[in-house]
């Protein structure tokens, strides 16, 4: 039952915090808004993004965005006194309800347009 209301307590961290860490990245988000619009990078249920076709600047949105999103995971699991793998796991699992129809998710290992 602990574990249960400790899941729950992260889920809430984590939607408060997507937001507060992203803003910091105004640029790398707008470019990401267009790159998954695009079909160029896809939500993966590890937490992070992933390029699905190498196109301009794909790679280089991924990398930053998943920088800050492992720091924030991190500061996350710390807080939580849990281990980081649980923060992406919880995180993946919301970004791949939350992407929106048309857009890219990895599926069983599969790119799948949602």
């Amino acid at each position: 039952m602990k574990r249960f209301i400790q899941l729950g307590a992260l889920i809430l961290v984590l939607c408060l915090a997507m937001p507060a860490f992203s803003m910091g990245l105004e640029e790398a988000k707008s470019q990401l808004d267009t790159a998954k619009q695009q079909g160029l990078v896809g939500e993966t249920p590890t937490g992070y993004l992933e390029v699905v076709k190498a196109d301009g600047n794909a790679r280089g949105i991924v990398d930053a965005i998943n920088k800050a999103r492992r720091t924030e995971y991190a500061r996350i699991a710390e807080k939580h006194d849990i281990p980081v793998t649980q923060v992406e796991t919880v995180a993946g699992q919301k970004a791949l309800e939350k992407t929106p129809a048309g857009q890219y998710i990895l599926v069983d290992g599969e790119w799948v347009r949602k």
